[in-house]
């Protein structure tokens, strides 16, 4: 049994679905296919809770215009459509009539229950166009089966309770196929989850993990994992096999191919992800395994953006290490707050983090009685893995350096452009 993940851009037209189908007819082992909302509908469907939540109607045109794109792909993938139709039709109306008449909640509970909606959409129109082609195929609510707890927007599995579900629900002895969702589950009480932006390739390894997977591929728009963003570097080079830990490492330092999660439950299985193509799936893409297969070590490129450099310091210059040091980051959990890099002296610590503006204040306000701040906005995580010194220089000219972090293998700069200076302080 194999698992094939399918983001946004394989699926954001009817286009798309057919190369789709053609893809997974040439597959002759049972399949588990998990599948992304359509091509920017996150986005849209979170600029309609924003202003839902801001009690905005002008949502209710953002969300026809959601429904008109997803009407649109059915009426061009299906000659008899009312069957498709009145499926998504009846999802629609559900989410048009809860937000009529619910009084908003908290944005993060808010948001699980309205974006993961769009996984159902698109779901549903892609498994009933496979049906539409033979295939033996049984299409899944993933979030009555993948078991979460309540941390909306970044759920944990519940590992027990997930595994007894889905070795229920997939049962090849019934279908051969089956397709579902990434990205979303439920709570035990039913409430709909997200497992944090791009959560899909993590879905599909946890399938593969419960359901012992011969393998995973995911399916994308570039040939494999490259050793750069080619928008940013453009002699970005494919990288034929990597190893669980470069992945790791590379998704943890912002790499977005694949989801930071997804490593940790095929390596505890061994099982092999490969990453390829769409559009070109006859080439080899990348495969990341536990001892890849190495002919060559290039440096790797990752550059995160929007992140903020934050230095906390005691107001009574105590030392930074110990309890003081458990306390600190029990603040960033309690808040939410992902620390990227972590950089830490005598009486200071230095830390990286998204710049989720909101959360930061609010844990400032908490640590402001016994420590002072001092931030950076606006500035950028630069890693090179397998570095030297003229990997260094290219991404390192023409910018101010912060902060510099350096091992055997890795080393990170949280950098500036020299044009742009300022210190905030709180």
């Amino acid at each position: 049994m194999k698992v094939y993940k399918f983001g946004g851009a394989s699926v954001r037209d009817a286009e798309g679905i057919k190369n789709i189908a053609r893809i997974v007819l040439k597959e002759k082992s049972d399949l588990v296919i998990v599948v992304s909302a359509f091509g920017k509908t996150t986005n849209a469907l979170e600029k309609v809770l924003k202003l839902w939540l801001a009690r905005d109607y002008e949502y209710k045109n953002h969300l026809e215009a959601v429904y008109n794109y997803h009407s649109g792909v059915a009426d061009d993938l299906f000659h008899d459509v009312d069957l498709v139709k009145s499926k998504i039709d009846d999802s629609f109306t559900f989410l048009k009539e809860y937000l009529r008449s619910a009084k908003p909640g908290e944005y993060d509970y808010e948001y699980d229950r309205i974006v993961s909606n769009g996984e159902i959409w698109s779901t549903i129109i892609v498994a009933e166009f496979l049906k539409n082609t033979g295939l033996d195929l049984e299409w899944i609510d993933i979030r009555k089966s993948l078991v979460t707890d309540d941390r909306f927007r970044d759920a944990n599995i519940i590992w027990d309770e997930s595994q007894k579900r889905i070795n229920k629900v997939f049962d090849f002895t019934l279908h051969k196929f089956y397709l579902t969702q990434g990205f979303i589950g439920s709570t035990i009480s039913g409430e709909s989850t997200t497992l944090g932006r791009e959560g899909s390739d993590y879905t599909a390894a946890i399938l593969a993990n419960i359901l012992d997977a011969e393998s995973v591929t995911v399916w994308k728009d570039v040939p494999g994992l490259l050793n750069a963003d080619p928008k940013w570097l453009h002699d970005a080079e494919k990288l034929d096999e990597v190893s669980y830990r470069e992945a790791v490492e590379m998704t943890f330092s912002g790499a977005k191919v694949i989801h930071p999660k997804t490593i940790k439950p095929l390596q505890n299985k061994n099982i092999p992800l490969f990453v390829k193509s769409f559009v070109n799936p006859e080439k080899e893409g990348t495969l990341v395994t536990e001892e890849p297969n190495l002919k060559k070590i290039i440096p790797v490129f990752v550059r995160k953006e929007n992140q903020v450099l934050l230095s906390l310091l005691p107001k009574d210059f105590s030392f930074v290490m110990g309890d003081n040091l458990s306390s600190m980051f029990q603040a960033f959990i309690q808040h939410g707050i992902k620390v990227n890099l972590v950089d830490a002296s005598a009486v200071s610590i230095n830390v990286c983090v998204d710049d989720e503006r909101s959360k930061i204040v609010n844990l400032l306000n908490d640590l402001k009685e016994e420590y002072l701040a001092v931030y950076n906005e606006d500035v950028v995580m630069l890693s090179v893995r397998h570095y030297t010194p003229a990997s260094i220089e290219r991404i390192t000219a023409g910018h101010e350096i912060l902060l510099e972090q350096r091992s055997r293998s890795m080393v990170r700069f949280v950098v500036r452009p020299i044009a742009s200076l300022g210190l905030c302080r709180d």
